[in-house]
């Protein structure tokens, strides 16, 4: 692997509206939708929608260290979702919609520990941030059928009205760090 790309693992609610944001983040390679931190191995999405598995919904971001670095794309993990609702996103709610940030060496633990006391300090949020940050374990890909969900479906009811607002938050706040389209 190119030594300046990375991986950054997050769980931030539901897939589809995770992936849509990264994808558009100039510097990542790659995004994948999927399940971590659980305790069945390889699970099935209705499996993981049942919140009996332990799993998150989680995506996997690849990207280029020399154009984005682990705290921006914490920056606007934190903007994009609510960090302070625990196992919910807006009408998702049970465990397999929790928040976390999933490290994956010890630098990107420190980090993500420095963001939230950060965030806490400056009392952005009302309510304290539940975003759990754990040791990376194991990351199932989703398939096929969740890669692109929102470019695919944008006409859809979900993708309309609660994954494009979090697109436009991300382009009204971090207009920079948008890929060229």
């Amino acid at each position: 692997m190119d030594e300046t790309l990375s991986t950054a693992i997050l769980a931030g609610g539901c897939f589809w509206c995770t992936e849509a944001v990264y994808t558009r983040v100039n510097g990542v390679q790659d995004v994948s939708s999927g399940y971590t931190d659980g305790f069945v191995k390889n699970p099935a999405y209705r499996e993981v929608c049942t919140g009996k598995t332990g799993h998150t919904e989680a995506i996997k971001i690849i990207f280029d260290t020399s154009k984005v670095s682990f705290a921006e794309l914490l920056e606007i993990f934190f903007a994009t979702h609510d960090p302070t609702t625990l196992n919910k996103q807006g009408n998702d709610v049970g465990t397999q919609y929790r928040s976390g940030i999933y490290y994956t060496n010890q630098e990107q633990k420190e980090i993500a520990e420095t963001v939230v006391k950060e965030l806490q300090a400056s009392a952005i949020f009302e309510n304290p941030i539940v975003t759990e940050i754990k040791a990376f374990k194991e990351f199932y890909d989703a398939g096929d059928d969740h890669k692109a969900y929102y470019d695919n479906n944008k006409q859809q009811g979900y993708c309309q009205f609660i994954i494009r607002p979090k697109i436009e938050k991300l382009k009204t706040l971090f207009a920079d760090k948008l890929k060229l389209r």
